[in-house]
This record gives C-alpha cells, structure tokens and sequence, in this order.
C-alpha cells in the first residue's frame, strides 16, 4: 500500500516532485507538437532560443518574470492561510487604477524616482482595498473565498471598461486607455544589470520592477516564516480549529491575509503600465492572475520556488512567440495547450507521482512504507 501523503525529503518535496511534473507535462507536449507534424526538439530549440538566445529575448523573459511572481506571491500567501483566492485578477485591475491616478497626478511635476514609492502605495492600497472584501464576507458571512473572488474578477474588469471609457479616456480618444504617462511615470529599464553580463536590453522592458518583485518575495519570505503574523497565518492554514484554540482571531487574520495577497497582486500593475505601455489600457493584466496560480503550485507556495516557476511561465510566453513565428504550424493557441499542460501536472495533478516516488525514495519493503508513514504523522 503506498503513502500518498508521506512527509518527503525537503529536496524531494520542493525539487524532485516539481522536476517529475515538468518533465511530463513538457514529453506530453511533445507528443502534441509531433501530432501536428512537426519536431519536438526543433520546437524546444525554439522556445529555449527564443527565450534565452539574446539579451533583448532575456529582457523580455524576465519582464514576463516579474509580472508573474507578483500574483505568484499574492497566490501564496493566500495558501499559507488556507484561502484559495483566484481573484488576483480583479486585484491587479483595480491597482492599476492606483498606479494610473498616481502617474496622472504627478508625472509632470515628480521624477520617476519619487513618483514610483506614490505609484507603489497606490497599486497595494487599491489592490488590498479589493481583496479585502471578498477576505470580510469570508470571516464575517462564510461566503467562499473561491466564489466571491471569481465574481470580483468580473465586477473588476467591468469597473476598469467603464472607467477608461468615462473617466480616464482622454477627450476626443477613440482608445480605451489614459493618456501616455509623462517621463516621471515611465519607470527605467535595467541596461545597467544586463551589461554586467555584456548584454544589451534592447526593446525589451524590462525595468526597475523587477528588483522590487525580488524585494516583495524576500519580504513574503520574512512574513510567512519570521513574525507571528506569518505563524498565525500558518497555524490557520494548517488548522483552523487549532488556531481558534490558541486563541487567534480567525476572522481579523482572513481579512488581513486577503489584504496582503491583494496587495501584492495590485502591484503587478506596476510593470505594465509603467514599465512597458506608459499609460493603463484595458487589457493590461492579461491573464496574469490566474497564471500565478500556477507559479504558486510549482514554486509549493514558497518564495524560493516562486522565482524559478515565474521564470519557466516567462520562458513559456516569451519562447512560445517565438515558435509561433518559426513554425507557422504551431499556433498560439498551441502554445496555451503546453502552458495547460503545466498547470494541469503542477496543479490538478501534482500528487500523481508521489506514491511511485515515496516507494523509491523509502524503499518497498513494509518497514520502509511504516517508517514514511511514521514521519507522515
């Protein structure tokens, strides 16, 4: 009989588990790429090229990189405190209205380097605002997390059609979008960290809001597992019933969790709308959201993982234009099926293998499995 849920080897659980799930998901989409008539490893030469081959390709990567470890981080932190909240989405909408009023407000009068702490604030002020009523109806209503962030999601995207139209659309625009930030809200990119590897950014944008992903993940690290309210998160997470018993306050640490995770996801906005397109448009997040699901999977909710998974969906996005240029016959929308394919070994099934592995890793016989399912325990 297996152990399913065996406690495995740190190098196992957050290593080998997430290997064996890639390794499938990708051999999988191997299959589909040879379905339609095409080479597997001329499509990996691809993807891996066009990632990785030049320094522009690599500022585009990380700039894919930075968005999703944002709403990873959001994802996470939600996890830890036992909430599922998908509404990352609606959360990075509604920061962008923060950022945008932020650069609309100051971008003639400040430089970047004194508006962007303004635009910061605003995007994790109005993410937070966001998250926090799904997070209240949780604790004080019991409306589920799941459901309620969803629906957010729609009143979001709602909310950023009619304000871009009737709010924030310049006068005589057909365009729904601001108009084009001044030099104080354009945020510089980093040339200066790509030439230490004698590289050149190119187009890409990549920019300053990649160090202040870096920085939001150590200071989740530094939450999560050095202060107590990351302990009482933790508690909550792992049982809600204990936590009551210890005394902590269920509802003002749901309400608190959703506040940090929106505001995470809000500051996503950042790297967009400042970083790249200098002005807010309609679709800005584009699916980042529920893109940091995933990342939050395959990184096991840790902000050591979440780097390395933001950077595998940053390869998956930008390698996957690039197929799509050199070989006409892999569609984008193939390139959805092998990002599915991860999400799906990540995520729906990333218990699949773990039996198999436990077998291995504690050996076959019975005082093997009675030892994991000892530490299991």
């Amino acid at each position: 009989m297996s152990v399913p849920h065996a406690k495995l080897p740190a190098w196992a659980e957050y290593g080998l588990i997430p290997l064996v799930n890639l390794a499938v998901a990708f051999l999988i989409s191997g299959l589909v790429v040879l379905i339609v008539g095409e080479s597997p490893l001329e499509a990996a030469y691809h993807m891996i090229n066009g990632a990785f081959g030049r320094g522009e390709y690599i500022g585009f990567t990380l700039y894919y990189t930075t968005t999703f470890i944002f709403t990873g981080l959001a994802v996470a932190v939600a996890f830890h405190c036992g909430l599922f909240n998908i509404g990352g989405e609606g959360q990075a909408y509604i920061g962008g209205i923060g950022v945008a009023l932020a650069c609309l407000s100051f971008d003639r009068v400040l430089p970047w380097y004194l508006l962007f702490p303004i635009a910061v604030i605003g995007a994790a002020f109005f993410g937070a605002l966001w998250a926090m009523i799904p997070g209240w109806l949780q604790a004080k209503r019991g409306s589920h997390i799941v459901i309620t962030t969803i629906m957010f999601n729609f009143i979001a995207a709602s909310l950023m059609n009619y304000l871009l139209n009737r709010v924030f659309k310049p006068l005589g625009s057909m365009s729904l979008e601001t108009r084009t930030f001044e030099t104080g809200g354009q945020l510089p990119k980093l040339d200066w960290l790509m030439s230490i590897f004698g590289l050149s950014v190119g187009n890409a944008p990549f920019n300053i809001s990649f160090l202040l992903a870096l920085l939001a993940a150590f200071g989740v690290w530094v939450l999560i597992w050095r202060t107590k309210l990351g302990y009482e998160m933790r508690t909550m997470g792992h049982s809600p019933a204990a936590a009551r018993y210890a005394g902590i306050k269920e509802a003002k640490i749901i309400v608190i969790t959703m506040m940090i995770s929106g505001a995470l996801a809000g500051m996503m906005a950042l790297n967009p709308i400042m970083g790249e397109q200098f002005r807010m448009q309609l679709d800005f997040v584009q699916g980042a959201g529920f893109v940091g699901i995933a990342v939050a999977l395959i990184g096991r909710s840790h902000p050591a993982g979440i780097i390395p998974a933001a950077l595998l969906f940053g390869m998956l996005y930008q390698g996957g234009a690039e197929i799509s240029f050199e070989m006409p016959s892999i569609s984008r929308d193939m390139i959805v099926i092998i990002q599915g394919l991860v999400i799906l070994f990540a995520g729906a099934l990333e218990h699949m293998f773990r039996p198999a592995i436990t077998r291995i890793i504690f050996g076959l016989s019975p005082k093997g499995r009675q030892a994991a399912a000892t530490k299991g325990a």
